[in-house]
């Protein structure tokens, strides 16, 4: 068929479509209003599947971020089935650690800190330091004081991190069955990754297939990256302030440094914050004891933004700072620390998507 015929076939039953709808109103309103229904409906489903798909998203995450670590065997000479299964077996090793040997003291110093937070903050407060410092500053220290106190020992303070507006994990029951369900499909999506990225590009157009891979494959690379990155930079920070508070005395070190773990993974306040509450924690063991937690931790943010962060996260995200805080603002109002977490990756490849695709194709037109 010639293109000038083909057009006037297009136009033809574009008008012819177009005739139907203004003849039947009824009927045009009829599909609109369910078009309208079927999508409230699948809103409606999300959100009360909120836990599973929310599980679904962090077990992709899991998956997408261990999938550098994958290729990294895959470098040295390992098959693709034999790293997989590797990293596998070392992912499960590492979720039955956690849970045999850091979830048990963590939890008992947990609830000790709780308990005693109220009387290190009233024994704080009864040293000759604290009233000298607190009249400099105009009562601002005992304020500061008392606030953190609270907000430490408040169980929202921990729910709102760990679950953002969709309370995720909030109750203990819910949150050991999820963590679960969580381990195990994240293990599904390690072995099946490759296999389930070839049959969602099998649903793309064949002609614009291999160019939507291709910015896909480096999308889901700079989330893994990303992810990974993260991941190894709030392990040594997690370490080091363990080891630094047990230094200096502080009591519930342990509990400290696995809360710093989560905490340093929300982009780029995440260290100032746990800078800020590991030093005036160590002040209610003595006022030296702050010092040096500070001093260290200043001299440790030094570090890994000049040497370590370079070495570990690369080029894995290229978005500059005002879009980091918005995005990490967003997220983390919607999803808590995963919120926090995951948008930067997310914002990294909307902006690839944007500079590659959007762009050019706004110049060429």
């Amino acid at each position: 068929m010639r293109p000038a015929d083909r057009l006037r076939r297009q136009h033809h039953e574009d008008a012819s479509s177009g005739s139907l709808f203004a003849d039947h109103p009824l009927r045009w309103g009829f599909i609109v209003t369910l078009g309208v229904l079927a999508a409230l409906a699948l809103a409606l489903a999300v959100v009360n599947l909120n836990s599973v798909v929310l599980s679904v998203f962090i077990a992709a995450f899991v998956a997408l971020g261990l999938d550098p670590l994958i290729r990294w065997f895959q470098r040295r000479g390992m098959k693709r089935g034999t790293a997989i299964v590797t990293v596998i077996l070392l992912f499960l090793l590492v979720v039955v650690g956690i849970v045999w040997l850091v979830v048990p003291p963590v939890i008992s110093q947990a609830v000790s800190f709780a308990q005693g937070i109220p009387a290190e903050v009233k024994q704080l407060k009864d040293t000759g330091w604290f009233e000298s410092v607190n009249e400099s500053t105009n009562g601002l220290f005992s304020t500061a004081v008392t606030w953190l106190g609270s907000l430490l020992t408040d169980p929202n303070t921990w729910a709102a991190i760990g679950g953002g507006a969709l309370q995720f994990g909030a109750a203990l029951l819910d949150g050991i069955s999820t963590g679960v369900f969580v381990v195990v499909l994240s293990i599904y999506f390690i072995a099946t990754l490759d296999t389930t990225k070839r049959a969602c590009y099998t649903l793309v157009k064949a002609s614009h297939r291999t160019e939507i891979e291709g910015y896909a494959e480096r999308i889901m690379q700079s989330i893994g990256k990303y992810l990974s990155g993260m991941v190894v930079l709030a392990f040594f920070n997690s370490v080091f302030s363990t080891i630094l508070l047990i230094a200096v005395g502080v009591p519930y070190a342990l509990f400290i440094g696995v809360m710093a773990f989560f905490i340093t993974l929300i982009p780029l306040i995440g260290t100032v914050i746990t800078t800020c509450i590991m030093t005036v924690i160590a002040l209610f063991v003595s006022p030296l004891s702050g010092i040096i937690v500070l001093i260290a931790m200043l001299v440790y943010m030094q570090v890994e933004a000049y040497v370590m962060t370079p070495k570990v996260m690369g080029k894995a995200v290229q978005v500059p700072g005002t879009i980091v805080l918005i995005s990490a603002l967003a997220g983390g109002t919607l999803l808590g620390l995963l919120g926090a977490l995951v948008a930067i990756p997310i914002s990294a490849g909307i902006l690839l998507i944007i500079r590659e695709v959007v762009v050019p194709k706004q110049a060429r037109s």
